[in-house]
């Protein structure tokens, strides 16, 4: 099957639009990340600032001693916070990308069946074994890949739980000798 001029302007058009698509959903993420940058740059050059006046103001070594412990369970708090928004972002920005890769991949998968389903209408007469085989492999194939998208979506499934739970832990052990002070 030979595509036609307009079909071959009209394909290379839809993969610029494609690409500009997927380079602003980049571009998107990559935006957020920057605004939490500067979030998180901000908020430190605050807390530096508030830290260095409270460290002046210090009496003795034993209040030091103190503001400095008191100071560290928020920072691992505050990094545990930190790498959620990036993966969250990262997150968002692949979800964003794998849905329009999979629109490709699905509208790829139809237009080679369509030639697939063409080229078996068209076979000539004896031939009905091999177009038998050719329609085998490409349900094969297409089983196939189904397969492992899904093994792959549980596998970033299980590795988003595990970031998870390894944040909140670490964010509880934090949490913990505070307690204890407290107390």
């Amino acid at each position: 099957m030979m595509m036609t001029a307009e079909q071959l302007v009209a394909a290379h058009k839809a993969n610029v639009e494609t690409l500009f698509g997927l380079t602003q959903k980049a571009f998107e993420g990559v935006e957020k990340l920057v605004e939490l940058n500067l979030q998180v740059a901000k908020a430190s050059l605050t807390e530096a600032a508030e830290h260095a006046q409270a460290s002046l103001s210090v009496k003795d070594a034993q209040e030091l001693l103190a503001l400095q412990a008191s100071l560290l369970q928020p920072s691992a708090e505050k990094a545990a916070a930190y790498s959620r928004h990036v993966y969250d972002i990262a997150s968002a920005t692949n979800a964003e990308v794998s849905k329009v890769a999979e629109a490709q991949i699905a509208d790829a998968q139809k237009k080679f069946l369509a030639v697939v389903d063409t080229a078996v209408k068209n076979a000539p007469a004896g031939t009905e074994n091999a177009v038998a085989l050719v329609k085998s492999a490409v349900a094969a194939a297409n089983n196939a890949f189904e397969s492992v998208h899904k093994a792959a979506k549980q596998a970033a499934d299980v590795a988003e739980a595990n970031f998870q739970a390894v944040t909140s832990s670490a964010v509880k052990a934090t949490q913990a000798p505070r307690a204890k002070r407290s107390a």
